[in-house]
């Protein structure tokens, strides 16, 4: 009987410590937007004259243009938050 008593002392403090720091953070609600936007850092038009010609010059599948398609999405939302 005294096994039991020790397996249930471990998990039993975890999930009052977990408990503990978790509360911590729902101190905020969840019903309003976010108080600040992201920043949108502006390119110079030979930056991006500058990218666009790396870009063409990147093999054939290269996978960086598919995250720069994601980064510009980011730009998009990050515009639209201000």
């Amino acid at each position: 009987m005294l096994f039991n008593v020790r397996c249930w002392t471990q998990p039993a403090a975890a999930l009052a410590t977990a408990t503990i720091f978790l509360t911590g953070c729902a101190g905020g609600s969840f019903d309003t937007a976010p108080s600040a936007c992201s920043p949108v850092v502006e390119y110079s038009r030979a930056e991006q004259a500058r990218v666009a010609a790396e870009l063409a010059a990147l093999p054939e599948g290269a996978v960086i243009p598919e995250w720069l398609a994601d980064y510009a999405v980011l730009r998009d939302q990050a515009r639209a938050c201000r």
